[in-house]
């Protein structure tokens, strides 16, 4: 595709939070004492992150959430703004708590401690619904399919409903993965990813048969498992392909998730194939890794193209 006008709109429904960045030397145990540097604060969360790489590489992206009219939810949408989001669909209500995480990067991890913001209905109105029910992709969480609600439908049935209407519904399970009963908010995804984690904890056996199976009785087109500097994982239903990751410096992991996610949206909007999706969402991830904050990962594709090349350069060199 040519020009931004010609691509459907990608709707991301999800987190935005201040993260508050702070380094230390070691995770200190229970009854410990370990100092620490605050090193800055940016505008993240998961799903917005994900959604502002998508916007950087160009794709049409509108974001929802769930906030509070006050200064920081302002100060949230106004940096969305920023990044290319549109905003024309988020939820207000006064009784949330404000979105705020503390992430603390301690030697080449990160430990997020996150402030709960409940868990009440996200009630999309009548235009919000008018807009999903289009094609495109949706990029959401299952914690956050769960609380939708339109008209007298349910988070489920919300789902089913934008399906018939030609909106593909990834899913980003991340460490939680899923459980028995949640099968119906993620029967007839186009794509589930998760990482290691968050797989084993979804299937436990690791045998591709019986990922198989279970995506054909849930009617789930694509599940992937990311593997961090390894690469990732990629199950169709029929067999298993991997992509390998590239070795770089780690600066900082957060939002590398994340950046995967909006980049494999991005790739596969532009009509790529699936294995050339993935391939190129592991080297927007593995160039985010390479910044310290949660949108590192938000480049252009000359940019993670770039990186591509300069990989394969300095393999070909070693």
């Amino acid at each position: 595709m040519d020009s931004a006008a010609a691509r459907h709109t990608a709707f991301f429904i999800g987190d935005v939070a201040l993260d508050d960045y702070f380094t230390a030397e070691r995770w200190p145990e229970l009854a410990d004492k370990a100092p620490f540097d605050a090193t800055g604060s940016y505008v993240g969360g998961m799903i917005a992150n994900a959604a502002s790489v998508h916007a950087g590489l160009g794709g049409p992206t509108e974001f929802i959430s769930h906030l509070n009219d006050g200064a920081l939810s302002r100060r949230l949408c106004t940096d969305l703004g920023r990044y290319g989001l549109g905003t024309t669909h988020m939820l207000y209500d006064p009784e949330v708590p404000d979105s705020r995480n503390m992430i603390f990067l301690v030697g080449g991890e990160h430990v997020v401690l996150y402030a709960e913001t409940g868990d009440s209905p996200m009630i999309l109105p009548p235009e919000a619904m008018e807009a999903l029910k289009a094609p495109g992709f949706l990029y959401t969480t299952l914690s956050r399919a769960k609380r939708l609600r339109a008209g007298t439908s349910a988070g489920d049935a919300v789902l089913a409903q934008l399906r018939e209407h030609g909106r593909r519904v990834v899913f980003d399970l991340d460490v939680e993965g899923f459980v028995a009963g949640d099968e119906g908010y993620l029967y007839g995804a186009d794509v589930i990813i998760m990482n290691q984690i968050g797989f084993e904890l979804s299937f436990g056996d690791p045998d591709p048969a019986v990922v198989a199976a279970w995506m054909r009785k849930h009617e789930v087109r694509t599940v992937i498992r990311t593997l961090a500097a390894a690469g990732a994982e990629i199950h169709d239903g029929i067999g298993v392909r991997t992509v390998p990751g590239y070795t770089v410096p780690v600066v900082d992991v957060t939002g590398a998730g994340d950046t995967f996610g909006g980049a494999l949206v991005f790739a596969l909007s532009e009509s790529t194939g699936l294995r050339s999706a993935v391939e190129f969402a592991v080297a927007a991830a593995s160039r985010a890794v390479t910044i310290e904050g949660p949108r590192g990962g938000v480049a252009s594709r000359e940019d993670i193209e770039n990186f591509r090349r300069a990989q394969t350069t300095s393999e070909v060199t070693a």
